[in-house]
């Protein structure tokens, strides 16, 4: 059982007759002769569902990609049995599949679900540590190897103002989590829709007004064309000096370099990474020596939280499938998330 629940912006809708795939027996990629612990999870919640697990055949209709990449090896798949109407991609961010799903976006099928909101828990609780720690200075604290003897360094979190780009489910859950602290909220986003717990809303062309204003920055946007390199050099010279950076989303939505610059010139306070670009980060990146930088391998949310999120989506989406068709986390193969 999960220590976690999912937080979706879209809790799942009823799709149109037009846009409901074919239901039929479902199979698991890759599927081993012996099911290894997380298959036979996955299996199971297939199972509950109330789908027909097969082999990869011509008979499959549904298919469960698990593989964590492979965007060619699914192209082919693809291609081999056109009768497949729906797929279930493992991660929350599509971007790895990117090309593959514009291939698709001018077909009704198949249909695409993603992992988006199953692992919103983890992933911000993760953030508000990062934050956390960039306020009290725990960069400079972990690498110490003498006590200090300048005067006591270190912010509170309470009453600050906090930039969230992103309106997903990470974003929402992050709101939860920021409430205690009195935090005044402003969420950045396509559209200016209200969002419940922030004081206000407003979309990425006001950003450039809103960062000298926010005493926290965190990114929780998916990673599309149109977010590459949103944080570069403008961005960092409109921030506050004394604000701190988050990126839990993907690491191109920041510019390295412009990020390793600021931080040499005390553009910005500090940054906490759990997303890189390039990714993984090779040792000697002058970001990892760069000051004020907080830096975790892309562990937000670690196999033993994401494995049982996982099988609920998979349940809850097998149950669409084969019943009522109120999918979770379709995926808009325009838009790219």
């Amino acid at each position: 059982m999960s220590q976690h629940r999912s937080v979706t912006a879209d809790a799942g809708r009823v799709l149109g007759d037009d846009r409901r795939p074919a239901a039929g027996p479902v199979s698991i990629v890759p599927a081993s002769a012996t099911l290894s612990a997380a298959e036979d999870v996955f299996a199971r919640a297939v199972a509950a569902g109330g789908g027909e697990l097969v082999d990869l055949g011509p008979q499959t209709r549904g298919l469960i990609w698990l593989s964590y990449g492979g965007a060619a090896a699914l192209r082919s798949t693809l291609d081999s049995y056109p009768s497949i109407d729906w797929v279930q991609l493992p991660y929350a961010g599509v971007d790895v599949f990117a090309e593959l799903l514009r291939a698709h976006a001018d077909r009704p099928f198949p249909l695409w679900t993603s992992a988006k909101g199953a692992y919103s828990q983890p992933v911000a609780e993760h953030a508000l540590t990062l934050v956390l720690a960039l306020l009290r200075v725990i960069p400079e604290r972990v690498r110490a190897t003498g006590w200090p003897t300048g005067p006591k360094i270190g912010r509170s979190l309470y009453g600050l103002s906090v930039l969230i780009v992103g309106a997903g489910g990470v974003a929402r859950e992050l709101l939860r989590l920021l409430a205690p602290f009195g935090v005044s909220v402003t969420i950045v986003r396509r559209t200016t829709d209200r969002v419940a717990g922030a004081r206000r809303t407003i979309t990425v062309d006001g950003l450039a007004q809103a960062l000298p204003d926010a005493d926290v920055v965190v990114i929780a946007a998916a990673s599309t064309a149109g977010t590459r390199h949103l944080f570069g050099a403008p961005a960092f010279a409109a921030m506050k000096n004394s604000a701190v950076l988050v990126n839990i989303a993907r690491g191109d939505l920041v510019d390295t370099d412009a990020l390793v610059d600021a931080l040499r010139r005390g553009e910005i306070a500090g940054a906490g990474l759990d997303v890189t670009d390039p990714e993984p980060l090779p040792d000697g990146h002058p970001l990892w020596t760069a000051p004020h930088i907080l830096i975790t391998p892309h562990s937000a949310d670690t196999p033993e939280m994401t494995m049982p999120l996982l099988a609920e989506r998979i349940r809850e989406n097998v149950a669409a499938f084969v019943g009522d068709g109120r999918f979770v986390g379709v995926v808009d193969p325009k838009a790219g998330y």
